[in-house]
């Protein structure tokens, strides 16, 4: 039982850490009128290339309805396009454009700066390697499967 309490304390404390980091990213990039939902979308294109809606939709863990959305939005920015699916003419791939690889370099650039200069400013030399050797853990968490989205919960 007192792990289970020391665990809830632990998960407490990441939400609200991870809650201000964001807060700390959007500032980087504020004005740019793209939501996090559209970056995080961006991002993976950018990292994993051109995929279907329903593939973006199950890895960003969303239906593909509001994947949808998303895509419309970033495609009337002029940030993604739609490219026929090469075996199956009647799906589409989502592509970045030249114009949302500018964003996300960009993007990344205002991010990863204000991150590591954060980082560099508040953390001892010990500090930043200990976050270095915790981000996979982070990662492995926020990539798992939900179980709130249809079909991304594999057992």
């Amino acid at each position: 039982m007192a792990a289970d309490i020391q665990l809830q304390g632990v998960a407490e404390e990441l939400q609200l850490a991870v809650g201000l980091l964001v807060r700390h990213m959007r500032m980087a990039s504020a004005g740019s009128g793209v939501t996090l939902s559209q970056v995080s979308v961006l991002k993976r294109l950018d990292r994993e290339g051109p995929a279907t809606v329903t593939a973006l939709a199950r890895a960003e863990q969303i239906r593909p309805q509001s994947l949808n959305a998303t895509v419309s939005s970033l495609r009337s920015a002029g940030y993604v396009e739609h490219t026929a699916h090469p075996t199956d003419g009647r799906r589409k791939v989502i592509a970045l454009t030249e114009q949302g690889r500018r964003f996300v370099r960009e993007r990344k650039e205002a991010g990863h700066g204000r991150l590591a200069d954060l980082m560099a400013d508040r953390l001892s030399p010990a500090e930043r390697q200990a976050l270095a050797e915790a981000v996979p853990l982070l990662r492995r968490l926020a990539e798992a499967p939900s179980p709130h989205v249809p079909g991304t919960w594999t057992e």
